[in-house]
């Protein structure tokens, strides 16, 4: 099944490349707009909200007020989620980097200089001062950067996080269509058992951390326990004094979609009142 990755700045002509590369390949051409539902269900948060946040429109009050590890993690499973079904290309919010480390999904940027940028955004909403065009196009980079900085801590902009980076201001957007289905379809993008197992212990891993949050609050993976996949069997490791919560953790993981066995690690530490 193939999986791609894809950012792109704004007015670089690369939703069509997108939407010219889903249509070869015959995926499923996402973006965070159709799925901000779930993200915002799983964050306990409102879709409006959610989707400022994503676009980088928030407020400073909206951005205080939203749980911004938790809507990282919640975009984090969402992505792994429309990952694992495959034949999916998965446009921006954090995709690429959620991603990059599953050897099968090919992680593409598409870019341009700025003035080829103004020149498409003037030609296509009749904007006939390239000035505003330059303005709104900062604003967007500004608010897409920032975006991934405080979800993910990365710069978007780094080459390094690509398999390939286009220049449309260079590259047709025909040619680039070709190079991106060209390297889906080669061997080194092809799915094997090892790395769909990878993607699915990602998967489980972000389930866990979801049902560990839903359960035990967000400071349970943090501070308490930490969880390990291999092959869907997770290891619990950690500490505490409450024996009932070890039991609780287990029995919590082994319900947990995905997982094929839980084995616990953690060391019950027997509670010494302070002075005795």
């Amino acid at each position: 099944m193939t999986v791609i990755a894809m950012t792109r700045e704004m007015a670089t002509r690369g939703r069509e490349i997108a939407a010219g590369v889903a249509e070869r390949l015959g995926l499923s051409n996402v973006h965070h707009e159709i799925v901000e539902h779930d993200i915002a269900q799983r964050a306990g948060a409102t879709e409006s909200s959610v989707h400022r946040y994503l676009e980088g429109e928030a407020s400073l009050l909206e951005r205080w007020k939203l749980d911004r590890r938790r809507i990282a993690q919640c975009t984090a499973q969402e992505i792994l989620e429309l990952a694992a079904k495959g034949n999916v290309l998965i446009r921006g919010w954090g995709a690429t980097h959620v991603l990059r480390s599953l050897p099968q999904v090919l992680c593409v940027r598409v870019c341009a200089p700025i003035q080829f940028r103004e020149k498409v955004l003037m030609e296509r909403r009749g904007i006939r001062d390239a000035a505003i065009a330059r303005h709104e196009i900062e604003r967007n980079d500004a608010a897409h950067n920032g975006t991934m900085q405080r979800l993910f801590g990365v710069d978007w902009q780094d080459p390094s996080h690509y398999a390939i980076v286009l220049n449309t201001a260079r590259v047709p957007v025909a040619e680039c269509i070709e190079h991106i289905v060209g390297l889906a379809r080669s061997s080194a993008f092809t799915e094997t058992p090892q790395s769909r197992g990878s993607l699915m212990d990602e998967l489980i891993l972000a389930r866990i951390r979801h049902a560990m949050d839903e359960r035990f609050g967000p400071d349970s993976l943090q501070f308490g326990f930490e969880a390990h996949v291999s092959a869907g069997k997770v290891t619990l490791t950690g500490a505490t004094t409450d024996e009932k919560l070890i039991v609780d953790a287990v029995r919590l993981l082994q319900g947990v979609s995905g997982v094929r066995g839980v084995e616990s690690k953690i060391t019950h530490v027997s509670f010494v009142p302070h002075g005795s």
